[in-house]
């Protein structure tokens, strides 16, 4: 008899749970992970409960694994509706490739006639983010667990152990995805895109990113592929540059706010010359004549047009970057964000110049369209040291803001050509080579507001959004890997 491990129960409803319980007790040992508190009788004699202080510790799964039974485990994260035979189905999948961990498709029920498709990704080396969303329903190969465990003990967590132990399994072989759509399951969490971006770098959330950083950082030890010690020079620079520094805007067709972000960008207040470059692509809502009047009063606002119609942001950056305009500093602004005052691009120049830095990271506080501080505040990334930053970046999903660049090194490094993820990619890609500075007081107003591309997405730009950056992790885990070998050759 195989397992399931149900790890939120109170989140099931009795009648569902009963359903659960009916059509799958004679195929399963059925666990139900409560917390000491919760010491209630359980609803049917065919479920056993193990009561744990904290379901997703380690202390629990060191304990859990070797009284399971069988040769799968399946954990339940979620309440959902699952056919015996598609339980089948997943755990014939997981036998028969001989894997360590298989997951599917699934379908989120709103109500029981109101079902919306959710297709998931498929897995790769980059996947190491702890957020990699599975779906609630994963089938784990026990003989691999108790492998896993007996080779050596997991490291001490309150709320890691699951992400821990997927980790190493996928050292093993990467886990398999069925992209059929399995079951049903239902969320508590129905907040738009927009809203949970930020939930990692909540300071409630501190002690997990601390645990998860150690666990992702013995990952990349044991696939070698942790950041080289030895760092690059920085390439050599020009002699001359227009100005010292180039504030740079890509925008389109954001007549509401670029007006604001520009005279954020003029306002600064500098002991050394600076322009602001806009890379306006092709906007048709009225963007473009605001900038032409503005640039018409203001000689160090360059309003650049691309003569290419197919540049994404990353595009965009790269044809500020390699203008002639373009100063020794290349500092960012988005379209619809502020510096926090006129004082943000000084300490920003002032922090590339202190080191052989190739970049620099500040960080911005929330706001709403009026500027009204908002939830979770101020986002300063605290998961960066200069001694793991550059591995733990592997791990998450961004880096922060503002971002600054010598543009030498831009101009070696281009960003890819796409609108998401390219700030992602060029942070990955300097930090393997290069010293990366940052400043942890916020520099930066972030808008959120309905505009905002990432406001919310349906879950088929979520999947391509999370499979680019995957692939990014990818490709820089296997250059990390090579630099490695390089260096003990």
């Amino acid at each position: 008899m195989n397992n399931a491990v149900i790890i939120t129960p109170d989140d099931w409803s009795p009648a569902l749970l009963a359903e659960f319980v009916k059509t799958h007790a004679s195929a399963l040992r059925i666990i139900l992970l409560q917390p000491p508190q919760a010491s209630a009788a359980p609803p049917s004699p065919a479920l056993q409960v193990a009561f744990h202080e904290h379901p997703l510790s380690s202390a629990t799964w060191t304990r859990l694994v070797p009284l399971l039974e069988g040769e799968i485990v399946l954990t339940f994260s979620a309440p959902v509706r699952l056919a015996s035979s598609d339980r089948e189905r997943i755990c014939r999948a997981l036998a028969d490739c001989d894997g360590t961990i298989c997951y599917s498709d699934r379908t989120l029920e709103i109500t029981q006639t109101n079902r919306v498709p959710e297709p998931g990704i498929d897995y790769q080396l980059g996947s190491i983010r702890d957020d990699f969303d599975f779906g609630p329903v994963m089938a784990w190969s026990l003989a691999d667990l108790r492998r896993t465990l007996a080779d050596h003990p997991l490291a001490p967590s309150r709320m890691s152990a699951l992400y821990e132990l997927r980790l190493r399994l996928s050292e093993r072989r990467l886990p398999t995805r069925l992209p059929e759509p399995l079951y049903a399951y239902q969320k508590s969490d129905h907040r738009p895109t927009g809203s949970r971006v930020f939930d990692y770098v909540d300071p409630r959330q501190r002690e997990i990113q601390i645990e998860r950083e150690q666990i992702a950082t013995q990952h990349l030890i044991r696939i070698q592929a942790l950041r080289p010690a030895t760092l690059r020079p920085l390439p050599p620079e020009p002699d001359e540059f227009p100005v010292e520094a180039s504030i740079v805007i890509p925008v389109r067709n954001r007549v509401r706010t670029i007006a604001d972000a520009v005279q954020s960008a003029l306002s600064q207040v500098t002991d050394f010359p600076f322009n602001v470059l806009v890379v306006d692509n092709h906007s048709d809502d009225g963007t473009s004549t605001i900038l032409s009047e503005l640039a018409a009063r203001e000689p160090r606002l360059n309003h650049l047009v691309p003569t290419r119609t197919d540049l994404g942001i990353g595009g965009c950056w790269n044809h500020a970057v390699q203008s002639n305009m373009c100063g020794r500093f290349t500092c960012q602004l988005d379209s619809d964000d502020l510096y926090a005052d006129s004082t943000a691009l000084q300490h920003i120049v002032d922090g590339l110049r202190a080191g052989p830095y190739a970049m620099l990271v500040g960080s911005y506080a929330m706001v709403d369209f009026q500027l009204n501080s908002i939830p979770p505040g101020i986002i300063d990334h605290r998961e960066w040291t200069d001694s793991n930053g550059p591995n733990n970046l592997l791990r998450v999903n961004g880096i922060g803001a503002p971002r600054c660049f010598r543009t030498q090194v831009l101009r070696l490094h281009p960003l890819p050509n796409v609108s998401y993820g390219e700030d992602y990619a060029i942070s990955l890609r300097l930090s393997r080579d290069y010293a990366v500075a940052r400043i942890f007081e916020p520099l930066y107003l972030c808008r959120r507001w309905e505009g905002n591309s990432d406001a919310d997405l349906p879950i088929i730009t979520q999947n391509r959004y999370n499979q680019y950056k995957d692939l990014l992790r990818t490709l820089e885990i296997q250059a990390r890997q090579i630099a490695g070998r390089e260096v003990t050759r």
